[in-house]
């Protein structure tokens, strides 16, 4: 999952956002879905059933799947930061 960090997200072929973190399931499953930060700057949810790796980027057919600050807060709060992880374990 660390190879998705810092990829660019794109929309038909535009960057919009790139990804910041990875949220894992609690019991640091599968990841839920990506932290990407946008290009006006802020925090949003991409629920990984909505991306799509893709090379060197992650894909998204619609821009309705990039969720609010709100739906963000709710995921972290219930599952795991991949980089939060990792910062700790160095």
């Amino acid at each position: 999952m660390e190879q998705l960090l810092e990829r660019p997200v794109s929309l038909h072929g535009v960057r919009v956002g790139h990804v910041v973190d990875v949220i894992l399931d609690a019991s640091e499953g599968p990841p839920m879905g990506l932290e990407v930060r946008c290009l006006d700057g802020r925090h949003r949810f991409l629920p990984m059933a909505a991306a799509t790796p893709a090379g060197p980027e992650v894909v998204i057919d619609s821009p309705f799947a990039l969720l609010e600050t709100d739906e963000l807060d709710f995921y972290r709060s219930r599952g795991v930061s991949l980089r939060r992880g990792r910062e700790s374990a160095a």
